[in-house]
């Protein structure tokens, strides 16, 4: 092989130049979203000191680029939409996104049909990387992404043994310590209102649940756990039937601020005191929390992190494809108010 000729360095000296991968190189190179400000300058200042000149036919293949990052949304129940934690968590990716020009594009995917028009959208180029949320046990789409190698990044997982990047919560730490707290307070009977079984999410914080009762001595009553669906409705209609079946009550967990909202109005029809006869701790910390009355002691999840993990993720997935599958779990914090 014949010695490359001086004064032609290539992409790969330019990286060890500017200090940086060969993949954000070839990002401004092309002109491409998701390189910060800094990060440009330098690898510009690198090509000019190298007198580095790109291969302008690599360079357009590899310059088409979308500038367009999907939200995939695979939650049939409309209801979900409504919820704070969607709203919240559009709103921290949207800024987190801000300054790398990339658009963020929301896309239902609730039906087979839906699945595979979404994956033939993206395997065409319209999209550099999918973010997905509320993703239930069984979906297959984050497997077909992944095998169409197309960077990925989960909000939550479906499973414990999930290997397509994530980012989530320590929910288990989260529901365990809240149920110390409510046992440090003297309560004695707690129960929980889960989210959908279906969801990883939901079993974690069970699991905290029980994690923390065992902790304790104390024998988990199954009776004590009500299914919801993240709801206030699901919250409410929860509540009212452990009062019903289990009238000494004196602690609830419930998996989200509002399904929490709706345990206190349960409460109160039920002529129960919050928090003198019955303390109650939600999970999430938005600004429902402080609307309910009393105010919501509740586990606070870092969602602008997770909103800026997430969107980080994919831009380093993007930039050095098939290395490795990245993994981020956030802490949480008990944020201590009035219900408890």
């Amino acid at each position: 092989m014949g010695k490359r000729r001086p004064g032609a360095p290539t992409l790969e000296e330019v990286a060890a130049h500017a200090g940086v991968g060969r993949g954000t190189v070839s990002r401004v190179v092309n002109n491409a979203a998701g390189v910060k400000e800094s990060t440009r300058r330098a690898v510009q200042r690198a090509i000019e000191e190298l007198g580095y000149v790109p291969n302008l036919a690599a360079r357009s293949l590899a310059g088409r680029r979308a500038d367009a990052v999907a939200l995939v949304l695979t939650e049939p129940d409309w209801r979900m939409f409504a919820e704070p934690f969607f709203s919240e968590i559009v709103r921290s990716l949207g800024d987190a996104l801000a300054d790398t020009g990339m658009q963020l594009l929301l896309t239902l995917v609730r039906s087979e049909d839906e699945r595979q028009r979404f994956l033939e959208y993206a395997r065409g180029g319209r999209v550099d990387g999918i973010l997905m949320m509320s993703v239930h046990a069984g979906d297959q789409l984050p497997d077909m992404l992944a095998e169409a190698r197309l960077p990925t990044v989960l909000l939550g997982r479906r499973s414990g043994e999930e290997y397509v990047s994530y980012v989530d919560a320590d929910n288990v730490g989260g529901a365990r310590n809240a149920v110390s707290y409510l046992l440090k307070q003297g309560r004695r009977t707690i129960a929980t209102i889960t989210g959908p079984l279906d969801m990883y999410v939901a079993q974690c914080r069970l699991r905290g649940y029980r994690d923390a009762l065992e902790m304790a001595g104390l024998e988990g009553t199954p009776s004590l756990v009500a299914e919801g669906d993240f709801t206030e409705e699901s919250g409410r209609r929860a509540m009212a039937d452990l009062i019903e079946r289990h009238p000494e009550i004196d602690g609830i967990l419930a998996a989200s601020d509002t399904s929490a909202a709706g345990a206190l109005q349960a409460l109160r029809a039920a002529g129960r005191r919050v928090p003198e006869d019955v303390a109650v701790i939600g999970f999430d910390d938005f600004s429902l929390a402080q609307r309910t009355e009393p105010r919501l002691t509740t586990v606070r999840q870092p969602v602008e992190e997770m909103g800026r993990s997430m969107i980080r993720l994919l831009l380093e997935e993007m930039e050095e494809p098939f290395v490795a599958w990245r993994h981020v779990i956030l802490r949480t914090e008990l944020v201590v108010r009035e219900s408890a």
